[in-house]
């Protein structure tokens, strides 16, 4: 096979990988100022391991004119791909080009995705391309898959994102086939995380504590997998929650396609529990929630935009309340700069936050334990790293334990 990478080699984001310019895995955009996207490609078939914006926020711009490539995906990917694509619209100019920025597809590429979609569930091997495909559980978030592909020479495996730890949301991948090469992820290759159970009692036990003072606990999160999985944690816990933002969209997608969840019934008793705000809740609204002694889940996860917009502001003077981080804060997000500094730039003004500041890592990637656990199962294949700042040093990592390991860069074709 000849394997080409598109994006997401020695980088997180617009991962997109080229086999044999004919099967295209995965088309994500990197989020930014300017976003970034991979290079233009116009592939037979395409598989989306899930939908994440660094893996399929691209993906609508590959039906642009006449192509129409045939696109395979898990049910909740499909639909997780579409709500990102309409809200990418909403953000960078209103659904047509030339907007805040040049968007590479717009709402008609977007409808036409409904054309060339064919979804497939776990471990029912397809064709695509002339490949045989199977999709396996990846544990990362609902719909999430490893792919293997099989040309009848060489099996391919593309780990995509994973976790092997499990989480309320979703159990963690078990799911180990046979493969001649195996292109991993590498987010998490150099974090040791505690383990989840600690992680969730340190969270509710704050949480907990601020509201039992009469405080009020924002939570920003990521809306895909992120918010669900705090939702949960609070039910668990028996924490009093509103949820809100694009989360609430995604929890209606995910209630649709409850079989790809580890427990859909704990799944509907926890979204009872919360109090789930249409998109038509005003600020005044929010400010009045924000005056309550409640956990309150919402986008953005890192403090660039939605509904935290107006909650952390509210609540920025006191120390009797809580702003909990759940996940890695980018480098120049003001999440991080809050978590740096206790100040940040929140939707235009410069804020100092009183309320304390604390962080938690829900992380729904294998961290380095979790990376070596998966990969100790393909000492005898070849190891691709991809997905990760820091792929050269795991790859190199990896050679020292007898691993055949490379990190490809982004551009030329490799052979394996």
């Amino acid at each position: 096979m000849d394997l080409r990478f598109l994006g997401g080699a020695r980088e997180v984001g617009r991962s997109a990988i080229l086999v044999d310019d004919s099967l295209l895995l995965d088309y994500g955009m990197k989020p930014g100022t300017p976003p970034g996207y991979p290079e233009d490609v116009d592939p037979d078939a395409v598989v989306v391991s899930h939908g994440h914006l660094d893996h399929a926020g691209a993906v609508p711009a590959l039906v642009a004119g006449t192509r129409r490539p045939p696109i395979h995906w898990t049910p909740p990917t499909r639909d997780l791909t579409r709500l990102l694509a309409q809200d990418t619209l909403k953000l960078q100019g209103g659904g047509e080009r030339g907007g805040r920025y040049d968007c590479p597809f717009t709402r008609a590429e977007v409808a036409a995705l409904g054309e060339v979609s064919e979804t497939h569930g776990y471990r029912e091997t397809f064709e695509a391309a002339g490949y045989e495909i199977t999709l396996y559980d990846a544990g990362h978030i609902p719909g999430s898959a490893h792919v293997l592909v099989d040309d009848g020479d060489t099996r391919l495996l593309y780990t995509a994102d994973f976790n092997t730890e499990d989480q309320r949301l979703l159990a963690g991948t078990t799911a180990r086939p046979d493969a001649d090469v195996v292109i991993t992820e590498a987010t998490y290759a150099d974090v040791t995380r505690d383990d989840r159970a600690s992680i969730e009692d340190a969270f509710a036990t704050s949480v907990a504590e601020t509201i039992r003072g009469g405080g009020t606990a924002v939570v920003p999160a990521f809306a895909v997998g992120r918010t669900q999985e705090l939702f949960m944690v609070c039910a668990a816990h028996d924490i009093p929650c509103y949820v809100d933002g694009m989360g609430v969209a995604v929890t209606e997608r995910f209630k649709q396609t409850s079989e790809f969840l580890r427990d859909a019934d704990a799944f509907q008793e926890a979204r009872g529990h919360a109090r789930l705000l249409d998109k038509s809740t005003r600020n005044g609204q929010r400010k009045r929630i924000a005056d309550k002694p409640t956990a309150i889940v919402t986008t953005a996860g890192m403090l660039s935009g939605g509904p935290a917009m107006t909650y952390v502001p509210e609540i920025s003077g006191n120390p009797q309340h809580e702003v909990a981080l759940t996940g890695y804060q980018v480098e120049g997000t003001p999440g991080r700069e809050l978590l740096d500094t206790g100040s940040a730039e929140i939707d235009g003004r410069h804020l100092r936050v009183a309320a304390r500041v604390n962080s938690y890592d829900f992380s729904a990637h294998a961290d380095r334990e979790g990376l070596r656990e998966f990969l100790d199962d393909y000492r005898g294949s070849e190891v691709l790293v991809n997905h990760g700042d820091r792929c050269e040093w795991f790859a190199d990592q990896l050679r020292a334990d007898g691993f055949d390991a490379s990190a490809p860069d982004r551009g030329p074709t490799i052979t394996v």
